[in-house]
């Protein structure tokens, strides 16, 4: 698929999914990202694919991870109140390594909040929703293009890591309408996920390879045997209480990750190399900070911009860089103070941190963001 389309961001990440090779959806319609659901409706059936809607979204997100034990690139879509009732069964996909990708348009929050209206409050659910540790690729998009680009590149990192891969967009951007060009994609751009060469009787479906300390993955009905638990397991995929298998089983949840985290980061910044006051913000609020930094150079204010691409791995090292040059940076987002913690993380004190938060539903105007400023200047 190549050409120019208009298409709202929810749309996108459809669209993008399939053209990721994703041919099984399992979920259940929440506002605001049911339209996610309804074009894999329709889509997926001329694709030799397959939908299937569940009875809420634990079930939703079970079949999605049984979509993929069954070798189909699998993705569920969903808003804050499914998000919570999927965290159980997100870690069972972490603890097994089972390549999925879960899309999170949020909305107002806690309980049923705010349906049709924008927020950010799932940002810290994303990374510590589910109990445990283990390594997290978190995706958040600022525009209707991102979210096509991105749904891409998250299932290229699903199954390249073997493991959930999160999109966090927002009711903003899953509704706005924008021009998205998409391109026929080939071979090369497409990441499958590494399959085992040995013999049956030879696979053990947990051993990594030397080469990436990653796993190969077997599908179910190919003829491998493959034990399948959320416990703690060996390389078997058998529980174990043997104290150096589980150690090595969770560091490895973590390493995967850590070991490729340069690979996986991705941020933008604008007009970073004599800022004073740099503003960090994500998906939405990224669109009227980065009007608001541009209006401040218009005003002579030494304005810079940073914007993480993905908010976990948390682009640390490269702001914590730019907070040795910069005397304020101001985080605006939509919710109580989120990703302001993970900023104060990474500056540790170099630069002094401004939060600003908004929860009644909209979004920031850019003269908001600019009074802000021009306060701190």
């Amino acid at each position: 698929m190549s050409g120019v389309a208009f298409w709202q961001g929810n749309e996108a990440i459809a669209y993008g999914s399939i053209a990721a090779g994703c041919r099984f959806f399992g979920g259940y319609p929440i506002t605001p990202s049911s339209e996610i659901a309804e074009i894999m409706a329709e889509e997926l059936p001329k694709l030799n694919g397959r939908f299937i809607q569940m009875e809420d979204e634990i079930g939703g997100i079970a079949a999605t991870i049984g979509g993929s034990i069954a070798g189909m690139k699998s993705l569920t879509a969903t808003s804050g109140p499914g998000f919570s009732l999927k965290q159980e069964n997100l870690g069972l996909a972490y603890m097994a390594e089972i390549p999925i990708v879960v899309v999170d348009v949020m909305r107002g929050g806690p309980s049923t909040g705010l349906p049709t209206k924008t927020s950010q409050q799932d940002v810290m659910q994303a990374r510590w929703g589910t109990h445990g540790d283990h390594g997290t690729i978190c995706y958040a998009p600022a525009s209707v293009q991102e979210c096509y680009d991105i749904a891409i590149k998250a299932f290229n990192s699903a199954e390249r890591y073997r493991q959930p891969v999160l999109i966090m967009s927002d009711e903003i951007i899953g509704h706005m309408r924008e021009k998205v060009v998409t391109k026929k994609l080939g071979p090369s751009d497409l990441i499958n996920r590494k399959r085992p060469t040995e013999v049956p009787d030879k696979f053990v479906p947990y051993r990594p390879d030397p080469k990436d300390d990653l796993p190969c993955m077997a599908s179910f009905g190919d003829g491998y045997r493959w034990h399948i638990t959320g416990l703690t397991h060996n390389d078997w995929g058998f529980p174990t209480n043997n104290n150096d298998e589980i150690e090595r089983k969770m560091k490895r949840l973590m390493s995967k990750i850590d070991r490729f985290r340069d690979d996986i980061v991705e941020y933008e910044t604008v007009f970073e190399d004599d800022a004073d006051v740099l503003v960090l913000a994500y998906g939405s609020v990224a669109r009227s900070s980065l009007r608001a930094v541009h209006d401040a150079r218009v005003r002579g204010f030494k304005a810079g911009f940073f914007r993480p691409i993905t908010l976990w791995p948390f682009p640390d090292k490269e702001l914590e860089k730019l907070a040795r040059k910069v005397k304020t940076i101001i985080v605006p987002e939509l919710n109580c103070g989120q990703m302001v913690l993970e900023v104060e993380r990474a500056v540790r004190g170099r630069a002094k941190v401004v939060p600003l938060n908004l929860v009644n539903g909209e979004l920031f105007m850019p003269e908001e963001i600019l009074t802000v400023i021009e306060e701190v200047a």
